[in-house]
């Protein structure tokens, strides 16, 4: 498990001059589309979590469901964000091979970023987020939606700061990581209250 010190402390450093996150020329999506929360999310997420077990077996050492699609109420663009940790996530021959051949395609490779990778299954519209056991991000995710579903007043503001991002960021044809941008400040003074309330500040 991270240190306290590890989950209150995001890295928000770039890349390495000239690096790129997008593996075979992936592109970001523009039109950012947010639908109210479909209970049929909870499913879909069943069903992609059997995808990827039934494609690693022992090596996929745990299986999330994050991400707004988690958590009932609240607005979402309708891709489910799922977290998979295995062994080493950058021995990618280890994992990535079995979930190509279940539909997955490696999109995000972030060495610099918790070594993060993310794979798409565009059939069941899906980011599968990468990490090594221990990844303070992994982490964070999960306190978050906990805290998020437990907290109304905290799902509430945040449902709002997503509905007018994505207007923002469509208004102005901007993409997926600017839309993110526009949130940021609502999702770190949530992050510090569920920080508080976890006991880690």
């Amino acid at each position: 498990m991270p240190t306290a010190a590890q989950i209150v402390t995001f890295d928000d450093a770039p890349g390495p001059p000239g690096s790129t996150p997008w593996v075979d020329g992936a592109l970001l999506e523009t039109d950012v589309a947010i639908a109210d929360h479909d209970p049929a999310w909870a499913d879909r997420f069943a069903q992609v979590e059997s995808l990827v077990r039934g494609a690693l077996d022992f090596r996929a050492l745990v299986v999330e469901h994050v991400g707004s699609t988690a958590v009932p109420g609240l607005p979402a663009k309708p891709i489910i964000d799922i977290d998979l940790t295995v062994a080493d996530c950058t021995d990618e021959q280890a994992y990535v091979p079995a979930l190509t051949a279940a539909g997955f395609v490696l999109r995000v490779r972030e060495p610099w970023w918790y070594e993060h990778r993310c794979l798409r299954h565009d059939g069941l519209p899906t980011n599968l987020h990468v990490w090594s056991p221990g990844s303070p991000e992994a982490f964070r995710h999960r306190l978050f939606r906990d805290w998020l579903r437990s907290a109304p007043e905290d799902r509430a503001r945040y449902g709002h700061a997503k509905l007018a991002a994505a207007e923002a960021a469509n208004a102005a044809g901007e993409h997926v990581m600017q839309y993110n941008a526009r949130k940021q400040q609502v999702v770190r003074e949530i992050y510090a209250r569920a920080f508080a309330a976890a006991g880690l500040v």
